[in-house]
């Protein structure tokens, strides 16, 4: 497995990240145990998941709560896992202060509910799932600040931010001697690129590294036929170029859209979210293979980006 550190940080993250967010929904616990040992057998150390991840209409926090029984099935687990965690939605509480948001009383006591669920007392990572343009951040900053001195996170970190919205914080952080954002996680891939405007760039000034979810357009960029033949329109020729391509260079879908990911110097790790542990081993492939310019200069064609391929000036 290939790491490589997490923005200005010291932190050393695996290039996959193992998505969780299936756990609990789509896939059962037992299988998503057989996941998770399979993803540290490989070397994956960054595990990502959020409050609401798994959630159904009896139950929330089911991904979190999977989680922590993997980890107490077990010694030594939760000490191999880079643990990241996620606060904003709704967890179907009740009352108005259950309403999206990051108010410090939310913060505190959502915080507290995902340590119960996943058996642990830390977490490396916490994230600020969405913006809240309601709250300032006076209000919310001191709280995560105050817990990265309690040693409840190591880090704080953004997800679904604007490029301004990373400045804001940033500069807020600043102010009070705040290590501030460790990492900006977006959506982001081949029929995606939009981020690359405004969100890849300030990630880089601001020394934040980027996790890319949906690295597959929710499976358009897979091998799964099934999931292709419903993309409408414009999208729909390109997928079937992007297939063609793929035919010819005699690589998965799916294998050929993480690899241009982890070849983006912009780009930390992307997210997977298998179903199944085989799943895991095929995403693996990306990791091994390296795109010829002839063929990422063909992806672009089908893919075009907002403003060109991405710059060498993001490598870090």
């Amino acid at each position: 497995m290939e790491y490589q550190k997490l923005g200005r940080s010291g932190l050393w993250v695996s290039r996959l990240v193992l998505g969780t967010m299936n756990f609990g929904s789509r896939v059962e616990e037992k299988e998503a145990f057989r996941i998770m040992d399979t993803a540290l057998e490989v070397g994956i150390n960054y595990f990502d998941t959020a409050n609401n991840y798994g959630k159904s209409i009896k139950k929330e926090g089911i991904s979190e709560t999977i989680i922590g029984n993997w980890f107490a099935g077990g010694t030594q687990k939760r000490e191999k896992v880079i643990l990241a965690t996620k606060v904003y939605e709704s967890m179907q509480e009740g009352g108005p202060n259950d309403a999206p948001g990051l108010s410090a009383y939310k913060v505190r006591r959502h915080f507290a509910d995902s340590l119960r669920r996943l058996r642990t007392d830390h977490v490396e990572i916490y994230y600020m799932h969405h913006i809240d343009r309601g709250v300032y951040w006076e209000e919310v900053l001191p709280v995560f600040q105050g817990m990265i001195q309690k040693g409840d996170i190591d880090y704080l970190a953004s997800s679904n931010f604007a490029g301004w919205n990373i400045a804001d914080v940033q500069g807020e952080a600043k102010k009070t001697h705040m290590f501030g954002l460790i990492c900006e996680q977006h959506k982001y891939n081949l029929l995606t690129r939009i981020p690359e405007l405004e969100v890849l760039p300030s990630a880089k000034n601001h020394g934040m590294g980027v996790v890319a979810w949906s690295p597959l357009e929710g499976g358009l960029l897979s091998r799964n036929a099934g999931k292709r033949k419903y993309a409408a329109g414009d999208i729909q020729k390109k997928i079937e170029q992007f297939h063609k391509l793929c035919v010819e260079i005699g690589e998965k879908e799916d294998v050929v859209a993480l690899a241009w990911l982890l070849q983006n110097p912009a780009i930390t790790a992307p997210i997977i979210g298998p179903s199944t542990a085989e799943q895991l081993y095929d995403a693996l492939r990306a990791l091994e293979i390296h795109l010829e310019q002839e063929v990422t200069d063909r992806l672009d064609q089908i893919f075009p980006g907002p403003g060109g391929t991405v710059p060498e000036v993001y490598a870090w």
